[in-house]
């Protein structure tokens, strides 16, 4: 079983910067960022695979940057030039395969979540 920690999530203007960090303890072949506001689905925005290989939502592609730190078993997202429309609950996720995919389905592991608002 993998345990996922998030933190990092707060409040920031529009065109700010965070950055969120996942503690992970376990194995996992992929790790990604999901992202849920109430009454939606849950929609992926970056994954890491084992190899390196990352893929990332057509809304955050040149302003999100996801990373792990293999020495700290932490996963990263840098996210920069925020826009209140990425306000959201964002979860770390992991899974046992290395498929590059944004979708829900296959990840088996997931955080609590950490909650991101960008407003002015």
């Amino acid at each position: 079983q993998v345990r996922l920690v998030e933190s990092g999530g707060g409040s920031v203007q529009p065109g700010g910067s965070l950055v969120l960090s996942c503690a992970v303890s376990g194995a996992a072949y992929s790790l990604a960022w999901f992202r849920q506001a109430p009454g939606r689905e849950r929609e992926g925005v970056a994954v890491l695979v084992s190899g390196g290989s990352t893929k990332y939502a057509d809304s955050v592609k040149g302003r999100f940057t996801i990373s792990q730190d293999n020495a700290k078993n932490t996963l990263y997202m840098q996210m920069n030039r925020l826009k209140p429309e990425d306000t959201d609950m964002y979860y770390c996720a992991s899974k046992t395969d290395s498929q590059p995919s944004l979708h829900a389905i296959g990840f088996n592991n997931w955080g609590q979540g950490t909650k991101v608002t960008v407003s002015s």
